[in-house]
């Protein structure tokens, strides 16, 4: 029995719901209760019951809630939650449960009541939201303790009561929450790490490919590019894009930009970019050329050259171009005619020998010939003392003599005239008043008067018609011409004239601007394993009349496989590598474009383009042919083995082969030039030769094409099957399918032709060629050894079923790298360094020859030294270029 002395207070009885929030915790006097003698907890602990007890045991009818107070809430476990570890009929269990749950709403302010509101809110928003997983364990529970308003009270610094300043007491956790919460942060962060190791590892890599080849079938794909090449969309696009003139940096030529960028759009090409550049172009003004005979005292006009083309593109086409030389010299001149045959320093040699003064004369001469490049017989000339050059196609090497004239036929008719441009490719390449860097606004820019790049003396292009008058009037003068002059224009006796000629009147009066904007087209498409590495594939839009062969064939088939490779990439699939289109501008002005470009971004692709495929006059007849580096042989033949000539029946390979064909070498004819010559980039054109078409002329247009060039465009059908083809063998093989043996042989050939020249030349014992035959050796050895990776690899994969083992694919990209590298550790990069005195090109192998214009010239720097006969030079050269080929040969094994 208790002893009467224990004082003890019974405990209230529990009041209704009603009662405990109907209370006014205001009107209690007596609050809080006397402590229990029996009942040891603190007061943390007993709040929440004493939350239950109402402060006015009496009842008033006029009980209301607190201002903003609401109506509290329990959450608990459900009835068949899976959250525990025990038995859920337990008693025990369910008063623990409750004694935690009133634990966690200890985690609010008691005084606050917005606080309570807030935190009870979000603790809903929690447990509404866990998922109701079906495992026996139970989250952490963390429980904070927030100080009181009596604790606070009692521990309060009276000099802070004083001030009315409140410390502030931070939260104590519980320690084995903390450690549970501590360890599961270790082991998110190990888990993250070990996805992060798969993703960065080759595993990954090859999981990825795995499924990709499973989804997009290698040959399905192959298939896919060659049965939708569409012949009838092709001829629409050509048909727009020959529909005007557009000569670079006009309205036409803009307007084409536009529809280039908005099919690359429209494709679903990636970052496709407009780019501008600020080059030195001219423009023929109306009025402004002439080509005269005036009478014998100068002063009067006997006759006057027609000049311009008969008009050919229909009311549409707007104005027909004027024609004019690109990059010519403006000038009026007089001075008496002497004909020059092709206007080759041999040509104008042999003029001098026969004792023919030509100083301040007007030369006359034809296209084509022993000089083909057009600007260096204007040069020829300028330097054998000519004061201007006239430049005529005759029916002999482009006309009625070699076969049926345009429009009905492929030669020039009597009043064609092949324009062109006189700026000197082969000895300044890109804008002639940035040679080396590249147009951009704010660069630097050469005085056009001091440029190496132009030419100094006026020139126009002529038509036959007008060539036999001048040709009729210096009969008789000067000495007969030997028959090899002898041309096709009927009705003249060849003569070559003399200072005693008639004078002819020479005016070339044009719009020059030295910073007209042009604007290349750029669209990609990113690879998904080497994604900086590109293949890139370019075709210049401009050209000098409707363009028609040159270049629009070529802009033709490249939109075409550029919507083709759009259609897969929407269907899923992406490269190994990235592909990139390119439409230059300005290529007819000395290939301005491509090389502002190259010149713009020249360490990235030195050292991240893989390959360049160049289309330029891309469909003139039935006779493929091709023009590159040698490593591109075994990926060529591969691709003609699967294309079929329907006019043949047979494979474009089989004939190849029944011709003998060979890749050709790569002279300073297209936008090439800048990506193997300076960029050191292997690259490759490809194309349709014919007997001959109606060159640089307004005759190049839809209907010749239609009609005579490419009827029902089966070969811009099959050259897009080659294009494309090429394009998935060069970005989407697993190993680069460069033929490193064949650069090693076709070195040796190169060496061999070095030496036929000079034996021609009678040259050979002036220098020893010893040092590059024994470097290329090494490079034979170099490459024997190294692709005996690739055996290795494919056998690794094989014994693997198809997968590619764990590490070897990074090896692999490394192998590729090294393959690509090759080409580029062939350029002479040393400061300075390049051909002398023409240093914008590097490779020592190929780029144009001082005076061979278009022609491939292997070795281009020695035998500029042996023309200049400087024989210490010429041993220089060839010791420098025997070093940097063993290098190159070296770093494939490194």
């Amino acid at each position: 029995m208790p002893s009467e002395k224990s004082q003890y207070t019974p405990a209230p009885p529990i009041p209704s719901y009603d009662e405990a929030t109907g209370g006014n915790s205001s009107s209690r006097p007596d609050w809080p209760p006397p402590a229990s003698p029996i009942d040891t907890r603190s007061d943390h602990e007993t709040e929440a019951q004493s939350l239950l007890f109402s402060r006015n045991r009496q009842g008033n009818s006029s009980r209301h809630a607190p201002g903003g107070y609401h109506s509290p809430y329990v959450e608990s476990d459900d009835e068949g939650s899976q959250w525990t570890l025990e038995d859920d009929n337990s008693d025990e269990e369910d008063d623990a449960r409750v004694r935690r749950d009133m634990q966690e709403l200890e985690v609010e302010d008691p005084l606050d009541g917005a606080s309570s509101r807030t935190s009870a809110s979000w603790t809903k928003r929690i447990a509404s939201s866990l998922p109701q997983w079906k495992w026996r364990w139970r989250l952490p529970r963390l429980t904070v303790r927030l100080p009181r308003q009596n604790e606070t009270e009692n521990t309060q610094d009276p000099e802070a009561e004083t001030s009315g300043t409140r410390r502030f007491r931070l939260p104590s956790i519980n320690s084995a929450a903390a450690v549970l919460l501590v360890g599961r942060l270790l082991a998110l962060v190990l888990i993250l790490g070990f996805l992060y190791l798969i993703f960065m590892s080759d595993l990954f890599t090859n999981m990825t490919r795995r499924l990709g080849n499973q989804v997009f079938d290698p040959e399905a794909v192959r298939q896919f590019v060659q049965q939708n090449v569409n012949s009838g969309m092709m001829r629409n696009t050509l048909s727009h894009f020959t529909s005007y003139s557009h000569i670079a940096g006009t309205e036409g030529d803009y307007a084409l930009a536009m529809d280039v960028r908005n099919d690359f759009v429209k494709y679903g090409l990636e970052e496709v970019t407009v780019d501008q550049y600020y080059v030195y172009l001219n423009y023929p003004k109306e009025g402004g050329r002439a080509v005269e005979i005036m009478s014998e005292d100068g002063k009067d006009t006997t006759w006057k050259a027609a000049l311009e083309e008969n008009e050919v593109g229909g009311e549409s086409a707007g104005r027909q171009t004027f024609v004019f030389h690109g990059h010519s010299k403006a000038g009026d001149v007089k001075g008496p005619l002497i004909y020059a045959n092709y206007g080759s320093r041999e040509d104008f040699k042999r003029l001098a020998d026969k004792g023919i003064d030509t100083k301040g004369a007007i030369a006359l001469v034809r296209y084509y010939g022993t000089q083909g490049d057009r600007a260096l017989k204007v040069k020829a000339a300028e330097l054998a003392g000519f004061a201007g050059c006239i430049i005529y196609s005759d029916p002999a090497d482009d006309g009625f003599l070699k076969g049926e004239p345009a429009p009905n036929g492929r030669y020039m008719p009597a009043d064609g005239v092949q324009r062109g441009a006189v700026s000197l490719m082969s000895w300044v390449v890109g804008d002639v008043l940035t040679p080396g860097w590249e147009s951009k606004e704010g660069q630097p820019r050469m005085d056009k008067e001091k440029t190496p790049g132009l030419v100094k003396i006026p020139s126009l292009p002529l038509a036959w018609r007008d060539a036999q008058v001048l040709l009729q009037h210096i009969q008789g003068f000067g000495d007969p011409c030997p028959d090899e002059w002898h041309g096709g224009v009927p009705e003249v006796e060849w003569w070559t004239g003399n200072l005693s000629s008639p004078i002819v009147r020479l005016k070339n009066e044009q719009d020059e601007e030295e910073k007209q904007e042009i604007w290349n087209v750029y669209g990609k498409i990113p690879g998904i394993e080497q994604k900086e590495k590109s293949i890139i594939i370019g075709n210049h839009r401009d050209a000098w009349a409707f363009g028609a062969a040159d270049p629009n064939s070529a802009t033709a088939v490249m939109l075409e496989v550029a919507r083709i490779f759009g259609d897969l990439v929407a269907r899923g699939w992406r490269p190994l590598r990235t592909i990139e289109f390119m439409s230059w501008d300005a290529e007819e002005y000395n290939l301005i474009g491509s090389t502002e470009f190259v010149e713009n971004n020249l360490e990235t692709l030195q050292k991240n383009a893989y390959a360049y495929i160049n289309l330029d006059t891309a469909v003139l007849g039935q006779e493929f042919r091709a023009a590159a580096s040698p490593v591109f042989r075994k990926v060529l033949h591969k691709v003609l083995d699967r294309v079929v000539d329907p006019n043949f029946n047979t494979t474009l390979r089989a004939l190849w082969d029944e011709r003998h064909g060979e890749l050709e070498g790569l002279g300073a004819g297209s936008d090439y030039v800048a990506f193997q010559d300076i960029a050191g980039t292997s690259s490759i054109d490809i194309r349709f030769a014919g007997a001959g078409h109606p060159y640089h002329s307004a005759y190049d247009n839809f209907d010749w094409m239609e009609r005579v060039g490419d009827p029902g465009f089966i070969y811009h059908n099959l050259l897009g099957q080659v294009l494309g083809l090429l394009i998935l063998e060069l970005a989407d093989r697993p190993v680069l399918p460069f033929d490193m043996g064949n650069y090693a042989l076709s070195l040796g050939r190169y060496l061999g032709n070095l030496w036929q020249w000079g034996e021609d030349k009678g040259t050979n014992d002036k220098y020893n060629l010893d040092p590059i035959k024994d470097s290329v050796h090494e490079v034979e050895k170099a490459i024997t050894a190294f692709e005996q990776w690739e055996t290795g690899w494919e056998q690794a994969v094989v014994a693997s079923s198809g997968w590619e083992p764990v590490g070897l694919g990074q090896r692999r990209c490394d192998y590729n790298n090294r393959m690509a590298n090759f080409e580029t550790g062939l350029l002479d990069l040393e400061f300075g360094g390049g051909i002398p005195n023409r240093t914008q090109f590097k490779h020592v192998i190929f780029g144009p020859q001082l005076w061979s214009g278009y022609d491939e010239a292997y070795f281009p720097a020695i035998r500029d030294a042996v023309d200049a006969e400087d024989w210490p030079l010429v041993q220089k050269i060839i010791n420098k270029t025997a070093t940097i080929i063993t290098n190159a040969a070296r770093s494939l094994l490194e």
